[in-house]
């Protein structure tokens, strides 16, 4: 089939690159005529595992093109994924903001020829799917289309395997027409037996809501476990261990840490609460996750005050990790962003390394943070070493390297990645979480 996606950032070009796997032919279309340029080039301008190769193979093969004009791309294709980027409002109220998702719509809208099914992919609130559908038909009475949501599930960092091998396929439409050119699409993924999952416009909006705050919510519970097992003198990691092996639980998401971020969690929390309050019902579990969240980033810098003596005014921490998860350059609601500036503010000195965030953390970051080119050159003199994302090269360091490179052997594991009696027999003060 032909397609065009809307959006070449991190769900649009992930999506299109995967379709072309598929066999599908896809343009990427975008606004941003540099993107588009260095995309021509063969240069991605996110990291993901995997993705350059992707691309790379699919533009050799002339399945996938990117271009900066939407018209003729929209005039010759089947479906139109939108897939920009719907952030927070800018106003602070929470919303999601639409308005780059109703800008595609009223771009596109007159270049409607044959039948379209018009998918929104983007993360959005429920009734967005009529609203675009109004929008296109004030523009262009007479298009034959119809507007369908196939919201995204794709964790950073396993965004491919996820896109390629799903857990399930959701597809909101409103007539069998447009479902059946949805399925064509991912037909590729019947042969996994891949579960597809047919609901109204409304419901798979709000699924991909639940989803997440589902998660959220699984991992403010663990932070607060944590918590009370840090008062009670009880280990979070053989707790969590022994209640994931409850199938009804599960083990995925119950690692404790400095809370959750990303560009997806903190957002829509927040824009789900949004809705419900302006339907006039209640979340309160997610609510509570909301908060639990902010608290639990807040407590990590009173761990960290706490393990350098209660006083940081002039001690160096060294950071290993910036990013909110491995395998991103994703720095958007990242827990350093809330830990560190408040330790610099307090007079400490930030040295940090992380193996692809750096260049992204410095735009966010206070002024006077520090980068090092390696994981040891953060060690050196350090009062403290905070290990912050759980990237895999910082699993197997040579603590004894770290250890002579110290000024104080203090190790704060914010991911509970090192065994505490291991650092603590070769002379290291540990403080994990829940531990």
């Amino acid at each position: 089939m032909k397609i065009a996606v809307i959006g070449a950032g991190y769900v649009g070009l992930v999506s299109g690159a995967c379709f072309s796997e598929f066999g599908h032919e896809v343009v990427c279309v975008d606004n941003d005529a540099a993107k588009v340029s260095s995309l021509c080039q063969g240069q991605v301008p996110i990291y993901e595992p995997g993705l350059v190769d992707l691309v790379a193979k699919n533009v050799a093969d002339g399945r996938l093109r990117f271009s900066s004009d939407l018209g003729p791309t929209v005039s010759q294709v089947e479906a139109v994924f939108i897939a920009v980027g719907t952030p927070s409002s800018r106003r602070g109220n929470g919303y999601a903001d639409l308005s780059y998702v109703y800008a595609a719509a009223r771009e596109l809208a007159p270049h409607l020829a044959d039948y379209t099914v018009v998918v929104d992919k983007s993360t959005v609130p429920v009734g967005t799917a009529r609203q675009v559908a109004r929008i296109i038909r004030e523009i262009n009475p007479a298009a034959d289309f119809d507007v369908a949501s196939n919201p995204e599930f794709l964790r950073e960092g396993a965004a491919i395997p996820d896109f390629m091998r799903p857990d399930r396929v959701v597809i909101g439409v409103d007539n069998q027409r447009a479902e059946a050119v949805l399925r064509e699409i991912y037909k590729p993924l019947y042969l996994s037996e891949t579960p597809v999952v047919v609901t109204s416009p409304e419901t798979a909006e709000l699924i991909k809501y639940a989803a997440n705050a589902f998660l959220a919510v699984k991992i403010s519970y663990i932070n607060e476990m944590a918590n009370i097992c840090e008062a009670v003198g009880a280990d979070v990691v053989a707790l969590a261990s022994a209640i994931g092996l409850d199938g009804r639980i599960g083990k995925k998401f119950l690692h404790p840490g400095p809370g959750y971020g990303g560009s997806c969690f903190p957002k829509d929390t927040i824009a789900l609460l949004r809705t419900v309050q302006e339907y006039g019902v209640s979340a309160r579990i997610v609510e509570a996750a909301v908060e639990v969240n902010a608290a639990q980033k807040a407590r990590m810098v009173k761990k960290i005050r706490e393990a350098v003596g209660g006083c940081e005014v002039g001690k160096t921490i060294g950071v290993l990790g910036l990013t909110f998860k491995p395998e991103t350059d994703d720095m958007r609601e990242a827990p350093s962003l809330t830990i560190l500036p408040a330790l610099i503010e307090k007079g400490a000195r930030i040295i940090a390394h992380d193996p692809q965030g750096m260049q992204e953390a410095a735009k966010y970051l206070p002024p006077e943070t520090e980068f090092a080119d390696n994981p040891y050159q953060v060690c050196r003199g350090a009062d403290a070493l905070v290990l912050m994302t759980e990237w895999n090269q910082y699993r197997a360091l040579d603590l004894k390297r770290v250890q002579s490179s110290m000024k104080t052997p203090v190790f704060i594991d914010l991911r509970n990645v090192y065994e505490p009696a291991r650092l603590r027999e070769m002379g290291f003060s540990y403080f994990g979480v829940g531990r």
